[in-house]
């Protein structure tokens, strides 16, 4: 675990785009310890989301930026969201995402625009619509909350 902190805090930005809600908490866990931007985006076969994590950073009000344990405080039942490899997606669903992915990681960057900080981007490819819905801090999170409870990656220890 020690490695993944060290590897995340030798980066400017971290995009992740993995299959599963255990590497989702590690890797925005890491970023969060590392004090490192996460542009996350996740799908289905017909939807999917994206959205910027800066918990380390406070919004201009001074309040705390969201966690993506204040988006997701916790993971859905095992076997109640499949993995990519099992439901299968369509290729112009990973087209779409993994081209907004880029230009929201470039745009962290270079600094132009609106962040995605605090907003979810939902596409519905069935559809064909795009939603956004904001979230904010959650102070009972446990990784940035105001009594954390994780402080390290040890959470994250296979038992």
């Amino acid at each position: 675990m020690a490695a993944i902190l060290v590897t995340v805090s030798g980066i400017d930005l971290v995009a992740d785009g993995c299959d599963n809600f255990s590497t989702r908490y590690l890797v925005s866990d890491a970023c969060y310890l590392a004090k490192k931007p996460l542009v996350t985006a996740a799908m289905g076969t017909f939807d999917g989301t994206l959205t910027t994590v800066r918990a380390h950073e406070r919004a201009a009000d001074g309040k705390p930026n969201s966690s993506y344990r204040c988006l997701f405080p916790e993971a859905p039942p095992p076997g109640s969201v499949p993995a990519c490899a099992e439901a299968g997606v369509l290729g112009a669903m990973a087209g779409v995402l993994g081209s907004m992915m880029a230009l929201e990681a470039i745009r962290e960057i270079v600094g132009f625009g609106e962040s995605l900080v605090g907003r979810l981007v939902m596409f519905d490819a069935r559809a064909m619509r795009f939603e956004t819905l904001r979230y904010s801090w959650d102070p009972d999170n446990p990784l940035s909350g105001e009594h954390p409870t994780i402080t390290d990656l040890s959470i994250h220890m296979a038992k």
